[in-house]
C-alpha cells in the first residue's frame, strides 16, 4: 500500500481521536450541562454537519481546477485542530454551534481533497484502499472515546472535567497536523481534470440522490446518545457506546472494502440501508447496544461503498466527492433540525416514526432505480 495512504490514515486516526473525545460527551454537555434542550442540539448538529459537508463542492471543484490536494490538507487539518480546544470556553449552545461550524469548515476545506488522493494512489483496489483509511478513521474514534470514558470514570463528571477533554484534544490534532506537513506528498492528479466537464458525471446523480434522502431521514448519533441517556445509561458510561459504535466500524471497515470490490458497491450500498433501518427499529424498542452496533455496520458499509462508486465511476472525482459531501450536508442538516423539532414539540416517538418510515420508503425507492445505476 502507498506511502501516503498509510501516511493519511494515521492523519485521520490522531483528527478523529481528538474529534471522538469531543463528539462522545458534547450532546451531553449541550442538553444536561448546559441545560439547553434537544431541539437545540439538533440546531447544533445541523449547523456542524451542513458547513462539514455543504462546502466540500467548492473546495473539490478547487482541487481539480488546480490539481493539488496537500495545502488544502494542511490547511483543513489546522482549522479543526485549533478550534476543538476552544470549546473549553464556550457557555451556550450559539457559542457551540459557532465554533463546531468553523471547526467543520477545516473538515470542508480537506475531505474532497484527501478522498481525492486516496484514489489517486488506490489502484484496483479502491475498495480495500478505502476500508483501510475508515478504519484508520474509527480507530481514531475507539480511541478518543475511550480516553473520554476514562477520565469521566477515574476523574469525575463536573462541568470543568467536560471542559478539560475539550481542551486535550490540541495534543492528538497537532500530531495529525505535523503528519500533513512532513510525511503526505501531493497526488498527481490526472491532467484530463484541467478540462471540467461535469456533464460526463451526470450517471452518477440517481445513486447520490437516494442516499442523501436516505441520510435525511437517518438519526444522528448525537440522537442515539440522548435516547441512550433517557433509557437509562449513566453519563459516565455513554462513551462507552461511542466505543461500541467506533469499534465495530473499526473491526468491519477492512472487511467491507473487501467485499465492495467483490460484490459491488451498489448491491452493499442497499444492504447497508436495511441494517440502518434495524438499527433505528432496534432504537425505538430501548435495544440500545444493538443499535449502535447496526448503525456502526450501516456507517462503515454505506460511506466506503459511495466512496468506492465514485472513485470507480467519476471523472472529476474531486468534484463528484465534493457534490457527495454538499448533498450529505443539506439533507443532513434539514434531517437534524426536522427530528430535534419534532421531538421537542411534539413527541420522541414521532420523531421515530418519521424517521423510521421515510427510511422504508426510500429503500424501496432505491430498488426502482435501473439495475445498471448499481454495477
Amino acid at each position: 500500500m502507498n506511502k501516503n495512504i498509510i501516511a493519511l490514515g494515521f492523519v485521520s486516526f490522531f483528527t478523529d481521536t481528538a474529534s471522538s473525545m469531543v463528539t462522545s460527551i458534547l450532546p451531553i454537555f449541550i442538553v444536561y450541562i448546559l441545560g439547553e434542550g434537544v431541539d437545540k442540539l439538533g440546531f447544533v448538529v445541523a449547523i456542524a454537519v451542513f458547513v462539514s459537508y455543504g462546502f466540500r463542492i467548492f473546495f473539490g471543484y478547487l482541487s481539480d481546477k488546480y490539481g493539488v490536494t496537500k495545502p488544502f490538507l494542511t490547511v483543513g487539518y489546522l482549522t479543526s485542530t485549533v478550534t476543538k480546544p476552544l470549546l473549553y470556553f464556550t457557555s451556550n449552545w450559539h457559542q457551540i454551534a459557532a465554533l463546531r461550524g468553523i471547526e467543520r469548515m477545516g473538515k470542508a476545506i480537506r475531505s474532497a481533497s484527501r478522498d481525492s488522493l486516496i484514489s489517486a494512489y488506490a489502484g484496483k483496489e479502491s475498495g480495500k484502499v478505502f476500508g483501510f483509511h475508515k478504519t484508520m478513521d474509527t480507530a481514531g474514534e475507539l480511541t478518543g472515546s475511550i480516553i473520554a470514558f476514562l477520565i469521566l470514570f477515574y476523574v469525575g463528571k463536573s462541568e470543568e472535567i467536560f471542559r478539560n477533554i475539550f481542551a486535550l484534544t490540541l495534543i492528538p490534532g497537532i500530531l495529525s497536523v505535523l503528519i500533513v506537513l512532513f510525511f503526505v506528498n501531493d497526488a498527481p492528479l490526472i491532467e484530463k481534470q484541467n478540462k471540467f466537464d461535469f456533464s460526463k458525471d451526470y450517471s452518477l446523480l440517481p445513486i447520490l440522490l437516494v442516499y442523501f434522502g436516505f441520510i435525511f431521514f437517518m438519526f444522528n448519533d448525537s440522537f442515539y446518545i440522548i435516547k441512550a441517556k433517557e433509557t437509562g445509561f449513566k453519563i459516565a458510561y455513554i462513551p462507552l457506546l461511542i466505543v461500541l459504535l467506533n469499534l465495530t466500524q473499526t473491526s468491519l471497515s477492512y472487511f467491507s472494502g473487501i467485499k465492495i470490490d467483490k460484490i459491488g458497491p451498489g448491491k452493499m450500498l442497499l444492504f447497508s440501508f436495511v441494517l440502518g433501518i434495524l438499527s433505528m427499529v432496534s432504537l425505538y424498542f430501548k435495544f440500545i447496544i444493538i443499535g449502535f452496533i447496526l448503525l456502526g455496520i450501516f456507517t462503515v458499509i454505506s460511506l466506503n461503498a459511495i466512496r468506492t462508486y465514485i472513485s470507480i465511476k467519476a471523472y472529476n472525482k474531486g468534484t463528484v466527492y465534493g457534490v457527495l459531501y454538499g448533498g450529505v450536508a443539506i439533507s443532513g442538516a434539514l434531517g437534524a433540525v426536522s427530528i430535534g423539532l419534532i421531538w421537542k414539540y411534539f413527541t420522541e416517538e414521532k420523531a421515530f416514526l418519521f424517521s423510521i418510515i421515510g427510511l422504508i420508503v426510500i429503500t424501496i425507492f432505491s430498488l426502482k432505480i435501473e439495475h445498471k445505476s448499481f454495477i
